[in-house]
């Protein structure tokens, strides 16, 4: 593997290790329909505001949401909607993966 090479995978685990977070999942599912404020995540969730924050944090600092804040609130989107195109593969795996447990246990 080349330098520019490892720099691409670099990037595309720094990604994938941002969205390997059941919580972080969760949120960048709920930005796919619109922008949320921090606030309603917390009410969702039940956690405190500096755990979502830390979580939203992970996702930008992986440039897959964007915020932008009005007076005490802060707002996110996804940069780029397209993020979780991938999870109907994810779900084919994991359907998969549960026909041949199935199998298994007959």
């Amino acid at each position: 593997m080349n330098r520019k090479e490892k720099l691409i995978y670099d990037a595309r685990a720094k990604i994938f290790k941002a969205l390997a977070h059941p919580t972080r999942l969760w949120i960048t599912q709920k930005l796919v329909d619109s922008e949320r404020c921090v606030c309603e995540f917390v009410d969702e969730l039940d956690v405190d505001f500096s755990t979502i924050s830390k979580h939203l944090s992970v996702l930008k600092q992986a440039g897959i949401v964007e915020d932008d804040k009005r007076g005490k609130q802060v707002y996110y989107r996804l940069k780029v909607p397209c993020i979780l195109k991938f999870m109907h593969c994810v779900e084919a795996v994991i359907e998969y993966q549960a026909k041949e447990h199935n199998k298994l246990i007959k």
